[in-house]
């Protein structure tokens, strides 16, 4: 891994760990900007390194760094939004690979909706679990539907297209500069 790559991981876990304190609360969750920057680390710094950012972000969260959107520490692994942090990894994998350095805003839009289907793949499922094996709450699916997804749809179809519109330029500005 080059020396250009190995900062632009870092930055995208950095940028990720920004993300989540820029929230909105809404229910058991809020609404951050934790998958914007995640759908930008997959589209410029292609799958591996996506994913390798995301994970260095969750795995600093759970060494105790309070950088999620509640904190930090291995017991956040209990928390029902734990779930869409884990997500991330594989979102970033799928949007990168997806995305392979195009421009078009309709393939960029269609693999961040992409990583958006596997965040919510990952997420949902473990909330159900926390909430209802651990929490003992008792939720159904749609109760997990409303509180883990239906809030936060608007948002995501806006970060996602604003990383359709940002990374073309970006990408070119990155491309240019290595050169």
């Amino acid at each position: 891994m080059t020396t250009r790559k190995l900062v632009r991981t870092a930055l995208f876990a950095a940028l990720t760990a920004v993300g989540a304190f820029l929230k909105i609360p809404l229910g058991p969750s809020a609404i951050t900007l934790q998958f914007f920057f995640t759908a930008m680390a997959g589209c410029l710094l292609g799958s591996g390194c996506g994913a390798l950012s995301q994970l260095i972000y969750v795995l600093l969260g759970l060494l105790g760094l309070p950088i999620f959107t509640a904190g930090g520490g291995f017991s956040y692994v209990l928390h029902p939004t734990f779930g869409f942090l884990l997500g991330l990894i594989p979102a970033a994998w799928v949007i990168g690979r997806l995305a392979r350095s195009t421009c078009s805003f309709w393939r960029i839009a269609l693999a961040a909706l992409a990583g958006l289907a596997v965040l919510y793949a990952v997420g949902l499922p473990y909330m159900a679990m926390i909430l209802n094996c651990y929490m003992g709450k008792g939720m159904d699916l749609s109760a997990i539907l409303w509180a883990g997804m239906l809030p936060f749809l608007p948002g995501d179809a806006l970060k996602i297209l604003v990383t359709a519109m940002l990374t073309p330029p970006i990408r070119r500005a990155l491309d240019n500069s290595a050169k």
